[in-house]
């Protein structure tokens, strides 16, 4: 191995022939950027840039290798600098989303805690199936100067450090402890990343002294590389079965995820359903995969889900699950579906999901099947009183919404506040179909999941798979990096805004436009609705001073003005406290060049209309206050609806 310097100050032996010297860290930046991803024919670097936040551990390896590649090739892996370590990995992971999984970013931390920062971003990525690739610093591989600032000791274990944390929510993991190991651990990486049925978070860890050591590297490692991303086609004998069981439905119901977007599968669902008339209800992920005022889409299904989808779901004969994952919230905690003979038909590029409640698995592509199907189905189409039925259904739901959205009397809420209901459905209609509307936590995402009439497939952007409070700013940011050309609204509590509202600052920094919508109830009004409906009374879910006279936290409002934070942070604020300052402020915004910050105070004691749904949070089995009681008893009798379909 070749080192960075040989005695008595001589210049150190140049590479072998062929060989390129390199640091280990610079090796890393000079290959990930010439890394492509290939679809359909279209090739696009897999790597848009770095995100990072230097300190020792990684400020003379990584960091260098950035700065040199800055200075040197300016497009090889471009950086941006954030502000906390788990909201640049989910600006990543947002825009890994906004190109389909096709791009995303690398980010780099230093050690300790700057990497176990990393450790809820990566989480989310895997489970949301987002590719990034994740490079912590680490300890010392060659132990010269242990214990370090920062190092995990254990008495039973010499090489386990903070890092491995990253193990169990990562879908590939190594620790670069010796140059000749890079380049085996980045083609593992890079076949992870883009892989449909494989990818997630990606964590190379990276020891602080082997970062900085040089080695001769093959030349063969920085050339151009393509990765194509597979589109599995249906084996031809499982799609018979699936057509043959479609054929015999009488009242089907399509359940479209994240994985008809991915496919870029949207046309094709819209043609299957123009062909066979069967409905289809969205997952959060899949909302999107028809516009809202398709003929077939009935919106979101499930325990936020319109009463539309549920009710069709709840008789439906046959589930045709289109990559979904069938999460709780998806299937209402397995509730959803009632019909005792009802059958299911699993479309997914993952056997994980494709074997989910005993359906028929058809391991593929959406977009490959759902254009390989129609041929076998015999001009198969629903029958007309279906259509009749969910189209009522449909109608009777949009009035529903109408109403939520225009309440007879404007600041619906006590105090003549705004509901959120309302806030909602103004930047609904007063944003243009191609914006994109960011949410993750609180009540705002299953609001939304119900009410937002998505126009466009990319226009709706809510991350619920790990449900992430804090996710909101970040990941706005990263979805606006995608698609420049789009307004991005990131809809925004007060309680996961005071998670991590630092991000701003990296927007206002890179010139990167986000609007805001900061809503103020004073507390977690999701948790508090949820609390109250479980007999818990919102204990614990409201901003208030604790009371000397109580000891409780019952006393008045604290008196947090969020809007003075955000203006602090280098972001224009809007205060806007009625229908027309709010509907005003949303075209002020919209026309600004730069990140705005609308501040409104909502009710968080009116509620979206109800979905008629079930979400299973266990209620305590014994209790001494009445509230409890009552809502253990209505617990139980959801309970005893749930079905296993083993």
């Amino acid at each position: 191995m070749a080192s960075l310097s040989s005695p008595g100050g001589t210049t150190p032996p140049g590479p072998p022939a062929g060989k390129i010297r390199l640091t280990v860290a610079q090796a890393l930046v000079k290959f990930l950027g010439v890394q492509y991803s290939e679809s359909d024919g279209e090739e696009q670097k897999l790597f848009a840039g770095c995100f990072g936040i230097f300190g020792h551990g990684n400020v003379a390896g990584i960091g260098q290798a950035l700065l040199q590649a800055e200075l040197e090739e300016p497009e090889t892996l471009p950086y941006i600098l954030g502000r906390n370590e788990q909201a640049m990995v989910h600006t990543a992971v947002a825009y890994a989303r906004m190109k389909n999984r096709l791009q995303t970013y690398a980010v780099s931390s230093s050690v300790g805690p700057g990497a176990t920062n990393m450790l809820t971003g990566a989480a989310l990525a895997t489970i949301n199936r987002l590719p990034v690739l994740l490079l912590p610093a680490d300890t010392f591989a060659d132990r010269s100067a242990s214990p370090l600032l920062q190092e995990l000791e254990l008495p039973q274990s010499g090489d386990v450090t903070v890092n491995d944390a990253f193990r169990p929510v990562s879908k590939y993991f190594d620790r670069i402890l010796r140059p000749e190991q890079l380049p085996a651990a980045l083609m593992s990486a890079m076949r992870v990343l883009t892989d449909p049925v494989e990818t997630g978070a990606v964590t190379l860890c990276f020891p602080q002294d082997v970062q900085a050591e040089a080695y001769g590297w093959p030349a063969a490692l920085f050339e151009k590389r393509v990765w194509h991303v597979t589109r599995p086609v249906p084996e031809r004998l499982v799609l018979e079965a699936a057509a043959a069981i479609i054929k015999s439905a009488k009242r089907p119901l399509i359940v479209a995820g994240g994985g008809v977007m991915y496919s870029r599968a949207q046309e094709a669902l819209a043609r299957f359903c123009r062909v066979t008339r069967i409905p289809v209800g969205q997952t959060q992920a899949g909302k999107g995969t028809l516009a809202y005022n398709h003929p077939q889409c009935l919106g979101a299904i499930g325990s936020t889900g319109t009463t539309a989808a549920n009710a069709i779901a709840r008789d439906a004969d046959l589930v045709i699950g289109i990559g979904t994952r069938y999460s709780d919230f998806t299937t209402a905690s397995r509730t959803a579906f009632q019909n005792p003979d009802v059958r299911f038909v699993n479309i997914n590029v993952a056997g994980l999901d494709a074997i989910k409640h005993a359906g028929l698995s058809v391991v593929a592509d959406a977009r490959e099947t759902l254009d390989a199907l129609p041929p076998l189905l015999d001009r198969y189409r629903v029958d007309g009183s279906y259509i009749v039925n969910y189209t009522e259904l449909n109608a009777a739901w949009e009035e529903t919404v109408q109403r939520a959205y225009l309440p007879p009397t404007p600041n619906a809420g006590a105090g003549g506040l705004l509901t959120q209901n309302e806030v909602i459905g103004m930047v609904n209609e007063l944003s243009d179909s191609r914006d994109v509307v960011v949410c993750a936590a609180g009540s705002m995402p299953g609001d939304l999941h119900k009410l937002w009439r998505t126009r466009d497939p990319k226009g709706y952007h809510v991350e619920y798979g790990y449900s992430c409070m804090g996710y909101e700013i970040a990941g706005g940011i990263g979805v606006r990096l995608a698609c420049p050309d789009r307004d991005v609204f990131v809809m925004v509590g007060d309680g996961s805004y005071l998670m991590m509202a630092t991000e701003l600052v990296t927007a206002v920094q890179e010139g990167i436009k986000v609007i805001t919508v900061l809503v103020q109830n004073h507390g977690f009004a999701s948790i508090g609705s949820l609390s109250e409906s479980l007999g818990s009374q919102r204990f614990g879910t409201s901003y208030r001073y604790r009371n000397p006279e109580t000891g409780r936290l019952d006393g008045d409002k604290l008196p947090v003005d969020l809007a003075a934070n955000a203006a602090s942070l280098g972001v224009e604020v809007i205060k806007a406290m009625t229908v027309g300052e709010f509907a005003e402020a949303i075209k002020a915004a919209k026309a600004a060049a730069h990140s705005i910050v609308i501040y409104v105070e909502t009710d968080p004691l009116i509620s979206a209309p109800d979905s008629e749904s079930w979400w299973d949070v266990p209620v305590s089995a014994t209790s001494t206050l009445e509230s409890t009681k009552q809502a253990r008893k209505i617990y139980e009798e959801h309970k005893a609806t749930q079905r296993l379909f083993l």
